[in-house]
Formats: structure tokens, sequence, C-alpha cells
């Protein structure tokens, strides 16, 4: 039985090309003036140091911004970077330069498991912090009180059993008692191997009939 949903975010309560094209490269953009301007606050100055010891090297801080930068143009999952794009995400967020993108079909669905009594968390490789920016920032309103809590890479890659293993763990449930949202395969593939139930949002694509998978075109065609 069923009793909590996890869900991934980008390709599945939002769209690829709101991260893509609006989040990322905003946080690109702005990065080389927000880190000059923060780089002796205590939150920023503790996560450039952990992005020195990701790069394996004590870069000087246009050495180390280059390094983001590049981070970023490549898409990797560094944790300390995914935090500073949180901060720079808040304050766009703040000066109203965006909103959270969200599907209706998503928003309408996640309302009604809430309401029915269903757990809902978020894991997402963008910082916790980021995550909330999103669901916080809506054209629905601030949805963040519709979960229960959020986990980012720091319970490890989202193509890594043990992560979901360690999130069942946190939330004190049986791996069965939880159902995975997502867009993609390999984290699928992780959750079903550490014993999670999954479904594979495949909204504008073609349903593959030998997928290990259950799919789904959108949240309404979800069955619990």
């Amino acid at each position: 039985m069923i009793k909590a949903i996890v869900t991934d975010i980008e390709g599945t309560t939002s769209s690829l090309s709101f991260v893509k094209d609006v989040l990322f490269p905003y946080a690109r953009a702005h990065l080389p003036e927000f880190v000059k301007q923060h780089q002796d606050e205590a939150e920023v100055k503790a996560l450039l140091a952990d992005a020195r010891r990701e790069a394996g090297s004590e870069l000087g801080l246009e050495q180390l911004v280059a390094q983001c930068i590049d981070w970023i143009d490549r898409d990797q999952k560094i944790t300390p970077l995914k935090s500073l794009q949180g901060l720079i995400w808040e304050a766009g967020y703040r000066r109203g330069d965006f909103n959270g993108h969200l599907y209706e079909d998503a928003v309408r669905n996640l309302n009604a498991w809430k309401e029915a009594g269903y757990a809902l968390y978020v894991y997402s490789s963008g910082s916790v912090h980021a995550q909330k920016l999103l669901f916080g920032h809506t054209e629905y309103g601030d949805l963040t009180p519709l979960f229960s809590g959020y986990f980012d890479t720091h319970i490890g890659g989202k193509r890594e059993a043990v992560s979901y293993q360690r999130i069942a763990e946190q939330i004190q449930l049986q791996p069965e008692e939880i159902l995975f949202l997502s867009d993609i395969k390999e984290e699928l593939d992780a959750a079903s191997q550490a014993g999670l139930n999954t479904y594979w949002l495949i909204r504008n694509r073609t349903a593959d009939p030998q997928a290990a998978h259950r799919h789904a075109y959108d949240f309404d065609a979800i069955r619990l």
C-alpha cells in the first residue's frame, strides 16, 4: 500500500525548458557578480570553500567562478554549485524576474493526493533551497505546505539505489510503501532496485512497451 509519493522536479512536475532555458542561464549570467558581492558572507564563503574542494585546487576567485560556469555548462551535479545557484535564484524570485513553472496536472494531483492523506516529498538534484523557492513562487501560489520534506544530492546521487534506501529510512517507511516519480529511466531503475514503486513520466514522448516501469503521460494518468 502506497503511503508516500516522492517526486522529481525537472521534466516531471516542471518543464525541462524552465530549468534549462530560464533557471540555468539566469544563474550562469548572475554568478560572477553574485559571488563577488557576497564572497565574504558566511554561507557563500563556506560554499566557495566546498567548491574549491570539489575542484581539487585552491583556485582564485575568478578561476573558481570560471570553474562553476564550466560545471553549469556541462550540467554537473556539484552540490556546492547547486547551493550557489539556489541563492542566485532566490534573488531572482524575490525581484519577480520569473515564477516557478509547474504543470497544471501536477499541481491538481499533488493537492488531491495531499488531501487524500498521502505524504508528499521532493527529490531533485537541485538544492533543497532551490526546490523550496520553485514551489514557493508559482502562478498557483506557495505550494511548499504540500510537502513533508525535501531531498537533494546531500542524500546521495539520484542514480544510486542507496539514496532511495536512505530516503525510506528518513521518512520511516518501507520502500514498498513509497512511489517515486521521474522522467529519467536510470533514476527509476535505482529507485526500483531499492524496492520503491515507480512511475515514468514521459510527457510528449512515445511509450516503450518493453520498459520495466509504468508509464504516465501526465499526473492524471498515474494510478496509486
